[in-house]
């Protein structure tokens, strides 16, 4: 990936029959970021491996874990119009996000114009590196989304702009919902 690709459009489209890496048959190491992206779509055409995790809620994003070992994680996230990450990077970990139904935005931060936004719909996904700071938001009622990084999620970082304008980032739990942050008191 060059520095200024937005990941989400270059998204790939996927079908039921896309089952090219799966969580029988992980390998024992990390995944590259392509890998992921494939590891997400096939989960995302399996619905009999997440259906029965999937709740809506406007006032939390309702988030299930469904694999996690030393190399990789996978999550199912279902979201509404009002699901909004916040600002946020994977610390470490490369990831992949398949929508398997509805739709996300992604939002890509940019300096002196307008924000970038794709919406992402069911049977897309796209990967990006360690490096990547995007935001996700709901766009459809009933959207569900499939996360799978490598290594594991440990730590994450939300950014915010403090008082004075400045960006700040904020370290948080990979267990901690992602929400956008108010005003970041300063460092120190």
């Amino acid at each position: 990936m060059t520095i200024g690709a937005v990941p989400a459009r270059d998204s790939a489209t996927f079908t039921g029959a896309h089952t090219l890496i799966d969580l029988d048959e992980l390998p024992d190491r990390d995944l590259d970021r392509h890998e992921l992206r494939e590891l997400a779509a096939g989960i995302a055409a399996r619905p009999d491996l997440w259906r029965r995790h999937v709740a809506f809620s406007d006032e939390q994003r309702h988030y299930v874990s469904l694999h996690r070992d030393t190399h990789v994680d996978v999550w199912v996230l279902c979201w509404t119009p009002q699901s909004d990450t916040g600002w946020h990077d994977h610390d470490v970990s490369s990831g992949a996000v398949a929508v398997a139904e509805g739709a996300l935005v992604e939002h890509n931060l940019t300096l002196g114009r307008d924000g970038l936004e794709t919406v992402v719909g069911a049977g897309s996904v796209f990967c990006f590196g360690a490096d990547h700071i995007h935001r996700l938001t709901g766009h459809r009622p009933g959207s569900v989304s499939i996360h799978a990084y490598s290594p594991p999620l440990w730590r994450m970082g939300q950014y915010a702009v403090g008082a004075s304008g400045v960006l700040r980032r904020v370290s948080v739990s990979y267990a901690d919902e992602l929400r956008p942050l108010g005003q970041v008191p300063p460092a120190g």
